[in-house]
């Protein structure tokens, strides 16, 4: 085993690696160790337990979404929460189990501040109070969480599809006691893309009649 001094980003962009081969459940300490070609517990050092490593491969995740962001000057604040929305779903769906690792995590520094402080001054300088600006943006963004969840679920990664979710076989299954069950099985578990669209676009005509500047 090797004995050089572990560097903590190495350790991070191993496991963000290795995260797309064997998924979150998969991602163990010692089985980083065997990738770095340490003993485990060498990255005790650094980090305690795989909740730190995992608020670490968030943090990671979060500065490569912000570097890759192309966010458009001067568009409405229903785009701007769009556009965030969408760079943040891109970026979960490029690792296996994405959602899950960012999901329950924390920052491990003031990185996020910059960027969460120029997304909330759109909102505030389009008539949000600084109350319904942070408001209107953890709705959207628990909805995007939770829909990159559930997306996963059924693709783990591009071009994946999990076990289970055949839909002519879950259709001959409940069909003929649910037939308005089975039929929403296409409605549930394809076209993605299209899907997360249209409920981004009904969460921000809700936040727009509830919180936004003239929903009274």
């Amino acid at each position: 085993m090797a004995t050089t001094r572990l560097d903590p980003a190495q350790v991070v962009d191993t496991a963000l690696r290795l995260l797309n081969d064997v998924g979150l459940e998969g991602l163990t300490l010692r089985r980083i160790a065997k990738e770095l070609n340490v003993q485990a517990p060498a990255l005790y050092w650094h980090f305690k337990n795989k909740q730190a490593l995992l608020d670490e491969m968030a943090t990671a995740m979060y500065r490569d979404m912000a570097r890759r962001l192309a966010v458009t000057e001067g568009v409405t604040w229903q785009e701007r929460l769009m556009e965030v929305q969408r760079g943040l779903r891109r970026t979960l769906l490029g690792y296996r189990d994405g959602a899950k690792v960012f999901s329950g995590t924390r920052f491990t520094d003031t990185g996020h501040a910059e960027t969460m402080d120029a997304h909330l001054r759109v909102l505030v300088d389009a008539g949000f109070t600084p109350s319904a600006a942070a408001r209107a943006s953890f709705i959207v963004y628990s909805f995007t969480l939770g829909f990159v969840v559930e997306e996963q679920a059924v693709e783990p990664m591009e071009g994946e599809r999990a076990r289970g979710y055949d839909l002519e076989k879950r259709a001959e299954r409940i069909g003929a006691d649910y037939p308005l069950a089975a039929a929403a099985g296409a409605d549930l578990f394809l076209d993605f893309e299209e899907r997360f669209e249209e409920g981004l676009r009904a969460v921000v005509a809700g936040i727009e009649a509830t919180l936004g500047p003239a929903s009274g």
